[in-house]
């Protein structure tokens, strides 16, 4: 969604009135008492949930002091009526003897407690299942069992587990229980069964407490409020980067975007275009269908070799055979492929499906389609972008079309979807588009072509303030 379809809120009082009517807007048309959110307060308001993130943080406005101050329709009695089973997970620490535990907390007489019990009396080699305790003979309260995850294979394994693992687990118990995180009535009603992970390699024990105490601690209190919150997910599943994994899926959450699109059908040609462009996450690469049609699906690996991180398209202007060439280009890698708008609309519904079910992006690239609100209309399941787009040969250098945008926007107000720009997009036609509404800019022979590509690329990042920053220059990360 367009951030240009709203008027902005220029005071913190105008953003706190119009958020504090939306989100009584969005609770009253709620069948049963609940609590609003930014994602159905975003939606009441028309703008994307991101949008409303940007102008809490800009005029620092806090969406939970304002949702307390509604006279709330939630029943705080109003409990879930079956035994209580709550779920905790924490990574702490670095190195070798990093800490991470999953949690499972709740009552004697449900399914936590049935699975301790089946814990203490069903041992298995390498993984036995042994109490927490602070010292011999003093378990903590709520009762714990720990379950290590890596195998235990020898005496060395052994003693870290009985040893700094099993305290820091229990100590951490205790003093959630002294401090309330824990209440105090349910002490002897629940139990608590910890997974834990030591690695073999660890050597130093009093990193192994304190990252285990830490974690464990964490995992209780994150389980007591039953974190993260929708909102949290939401907000931070297309941001956040595995540490593990060593690279970033990169989501496309924030427009606008520059797509630079590699249609010279030469593999060196694009590299040295890669290798030229600024340090940008608003950057995205098109694997042009010129690339591709001469080396095949394999040229998206040989680019992710030297963008790791970067967004990648695969323009395959798919007119048949949707869901095999949206699975070609998964398996190497293209976080989006692009089908032709000409297709038939049973081809057009093939390709978005299976890109969903793969969690890939599904494109219709609507070049010489002449009613694209027909088009649209005709399928089932609604892309991720659309693309307006005049065709190389049909560029006379000025911009056409763009007023298609708001028609676009307007005739499918609910859908999520980003629209796309491509056809002699140049800085002065790419900054009417962004006024229009355009999410992405798509430009080619000006970058490509260009005999300073990061200069080139520069102007089109110049255009907006938005554009000029990263998109999480100023994100802390906190839990």
């Amino acid at each position: 969604m367009s951030v240009i379809d709203v008027k902005k809120p220029s005071t913190k009082e105008e953003i706190i009135k119009a958020v504090l009517q939306a989100a009584q807007k969005e609770t009253g048309t709620k069948n049963k008492p609940t609590k609003p959110t930014i994602i159905g307060t975003a939606k009441e308001m028309d703008i994307h949930r991101d949008t409303l993130y940007s102008w809490l943080k800009e005029f620092n406005v806090n969406f939970k002091e304002i949702v307390n101050c509604m006279p709330t329709q939630n029943n705080k009695n109003e409990e879930f009526s079956g035994p209580t089973y709550l779920i905790g997970e924490s990574l702490l620490g670095e190195g070798t003897e990093v800490a991470h535990v999953d949690l499972m907390i709740g009552d004697k007489n449900g399914p936590v407690g049935q699975a301790f019990a089946i814990g203490m009396a069903n041992l298995s080699a390498g993984h036995t299942p042994l109490l927490a305790v602070i010292r011999p003979n003093l378990p903590p309260k709520p009762h714990t069992l720990i379950v290590p995850k890596v195998t235990v294979k020898n005496m060395e394994d052994t003693g870290k587990i009985f040893g700094p693992a099993q305290a820091a687990v229990a100590k951490a118990v205790a003093d959630a229980a002294e401090e309330g995180i824990i209440p105090t009535a349910k002490l002897d009603e629940w139990v608590i069964i910890a997974s834990v992970f030591i690695h073999p390699q660890a050597t130093d024990y009093r990193k192994i407490y304190q990252y285990n105490y830490g974690a464990t601690k964490m995992a209780l209190q994150r389980a007591l409020i039953k974190y993260p919150s929708l909102d949290k997910i939401i907000y931070d599943k297309d941001r956040a980067k595995h540490p593990i994994m060593g690279f970033k899926v990169p989501r496309l959450w924030r427009p606008p975007y520059l797509q630079i699109a590699l249609d010279a059908p030469s593999l060196e040609s694009a590299k040295k275009v890669i290798e030229q462009l600024p340090g940008s996450d608003r950057i995205i690469l098109e694997v042009g269908t010129p690339l591709i049609k001469r080396y095949g699906t394999r040229v998206i690996n040989e680019i992710r070799e030297i963008a790791k991180d970067k967004f990648i398209i695969a323009d395959l202007k798919t007119l048949d055979v949707g869901k095999v060439e949206v699975d070609l280009a998964y398996e190497d890698t293209a976080d989006a492929v692009v089908a032709a708008g000409l297709a038939p609309a049973e081809t057009l519904d093939a390709t978005v499906q299976e890109a969903r079910r793969l969690g890939t992006y599904a494109v219709i690239d609507m070049l010489n389609v002449d009613d694209v609100l027909a088009k649209l209309k005709s399928i089932k399941d609604f892309p991720d972008i659309v693309i307006l787009h005049r065709g190389i040969d049909q560029e006379t250098g000025r911009s056409s079309g763009l007023e298609r945008i708001k028609r676009i926007r307007d005739t499918f107000p609910n859908k999520k979807f980003l629209i796309a720009v491509a056809g002699g997009i140049v800085p002065e036609t790419a900054k009417e588009a962004l006024e229009k509404g355009a999410d992405i800019l798509i430009v080619g022979r000006y970058v490509t072509q260009s005999k300073d590509v990061e200069r080139s690329v520069r102007e089109f990042l110049e255009l907006t303030p938005s554009m000029r920053e990263d998109v999480d220059l100023y994100r802390v990360h906190t839990e």
